[in-house]
C-alpha cells in the first residue's frame, strides 16, 4: 500500500508541474507562415532560447505593479548553449534599442506594418512570434525555444531557493519599482528581488544600460546559489524550482512537457559557473534620440557571428557595481576591449604576421560574487 501510494504521490506531483505549463502553439504556426525568411537552425546540438520577462499587469497577483494596459516585453535575454554543454552565453537585448520590426500579426488578426521602432514594441504588436522574428533578423540567429515568464513567475523561483544575496553600495527608495532598502549586504525574498532588478531611475546613473547590468548581476547570483545548493540534483530541491518556474511559464510545444523541460535543466547542471557568461548587445546612443539605442559595428556583428557558429564568447570582467564603466568598455560598455590587430599582408603566410585577437566583450560570469 505505501508503494502505491507513493506512487500516485508522484504521479500527482508530476501532473500538477506539467498542469503549470502553457504551452504556445500559437507562436509555432506563426513562425511557420515565416519559415522562408528565418535563419538556418542552430549548429547539431547548440540551442539558442529566446528568454522574456514580461511586463503585463494582468493575471494574477500582477495587478499591483499597475493598470493592464497591454504589455510589452520588460527583459529579453538570448540565452546560448553550447553544443558540448560546456558553456552559455546569456546576451540581454536592451529594451530601446532602435531595431527593424518586420509586418506581424496582431492578436485580432490584423497586421501590423513594418516599421523602425523601439525593439521591446515588438512584443506588444505580435507577441512572442514578433519579437522572435525581430531577433532572428537582427542577429541572423535561429531562435530554437522560447520561454515567456511574468512578475508572479518570476518572484515564485527566488523564493523557492531561499532567497538571493547580493550588494548595495547605495540604498534603494524606489516607488516605481515598489522596492526600499538600506545599503549593504541583502538575502532578497522574490518581492524585494523583482523590485531590484526593474528598479532604474533610484539606482547607478537611472539607464536602461545600467537596470540591465544590474538584471545580469542578479542573474549570475541566482545561477551560482542554484549550482552551489545542489539544487538540480536533488529531486526534492529541485521540485519547489520547477513549481515555481512553471507556474507562470509559456513555452513552445517542443519543450511544454515536464520531461523535456526536466531534461534540458539537466543538461545545463555541469556547465561551471564561470563559464555561464552574461553580456549585453554593443550599442550606443542613437543618432535621432539620445534617449534610444542602436548596435555598434562591428562588435554587434562579431558578437552574432560567435553565436551563430558556437564559438567561444571571451568577455572582460566589469566593475561590481554595474554603474561603474569598464576600463575597456564601449561607449556603453559592451563593446569589444580592444580593436583586432592588423593580419600579415597576404601572400606573405606566417612572414612578420601579427596574430589576429579573438574579439573580446565587457560582461561578467556567474562565478563573480555580487558583492565583489
Amino acid at each position: 500500500m505505501a508503494l502505491i501510494g507513493a506512487g500516485f504521490g508522484a504521479w500527482a506531483l508530476y501532473d500538477r508541474l506539467q498542469g503549470n505549463i502553457t504551452r504556445d502553439d500559437a507562436v509555432i504556426a506563426e513562425l511557420e507562415r515565416h519559415e522562408k525568411e528565418r535563419p538556418l537552425p542552430s549548429k547539431q546540438g547548440a540551442l539558442n532560447i529566446l528568454l522574456v520577462g514580461s511586463d503585463t499587469r494582468a493575471g494574477q497577483g500582477n495587478g499591483q505593479y499597475g493598470v493592464a494596459r497591454g504589455q510589452r516585453s520588460d527583459t529579453v535575454i538570448l540565452l546560448h548553449l553550447a553544443a558540448d554543454r560546456r558553456s552559455a552565453t546569456a546576451m540581454s537585448i536592451p529594451r530601446d534599442l532602435m531595431v527593424e520590426i518586420p509586418s506581424c500579426r496582431r492578436t485580432d488578426g490584423k497586421s501590423a506594418p513594418a516599421r523602425t521602432a523601439q525593439f521591446n514594441y515588438a512584443y506588444s504588436y505580435g507577441g512572442t512570434a514578433c519579437t522572435i522574428r525581430t531577433v532572428e533578423r537582427l542577429t541572423r540567429i535561429r531562435v530554437d525555444h522560447h520561454m515567456v515568464v511574468d512578475f508572479q513567475g518570476f518572484k515564485r523561483m527566488v523564493d523557492a531557493v531561499d532567497g538571493v544575496r547580493i550588494c548595495l553600495k547605495q540604498p534603494i527608495d524606489d516607488k516605481d519599482a515598489h522596492v526600499r532598502l538600506p545599503a549593504g549586504e541583502h538575502t532578497l525574498n522574490g518581492e524585494q528581488s523583482l523590485g531590484f532588478v526593474r528598479a532604474r531611475k533610484s539606482l547607478g546613473d537611472g539607464s536602461d544600460t545600467d537596470r540591465m547590468a544590474r538584471q545580469q548581476q542578479f542573474l549570475g547570483a541566482l545561477v551560482a546559489k542554484v549550482q552551489s545548493n545542489g539544487v538540480l540534483l536533488n529531486p526534492g530541491r529541485l521540485y519547489p524550482l520547477l513549481d515555481a518556474a512553471t507556474s507562470s511559464l509559456t513555452t513552445d510545444p517542443s519543450i511544454a512537457s515536464l520531461v523535456d523541460l526536466y531534461d534540458l535543466v539537466r543538461s545545463m547542471r555541469d556547465i561551471p559557473t564561470k563559464e555561464v557568461r552574461f553580456l549585453t548587445v554593443p550599442r550606443e546612443a542613437y543618432a535621432g534620440d539620445p534617449n534610444r539605442d542602436q548596435l555598434v559595428e562591428p562588435a554587434a556583428s562579431e558578437l552574432f557571428t560567435l553565436l551563430r557558429e558556437d564559438e567561444p564568447v571571451r568577455i572582460t570582467p566589469r566593475p561590481g557595481d554595474s554603474a561603474s564603466p569598464s576600463p575597456s568598455a564601449s561607449p556603453t560598455g559592451t563593446g569589444p576591449a580592444a580593436p583586432s590587430a592588423p593580419s600579415a599582408p597576404s601572400g606573405t603566410p606566417g612572414v612578420g604576421s601579427t596574430p589576429v585577437p579573438d574579439p573580446t566583450f565587457s560582461g561578467n560570469s556567474a562565478a563573480r560574487s555580487a558583492c565583489e
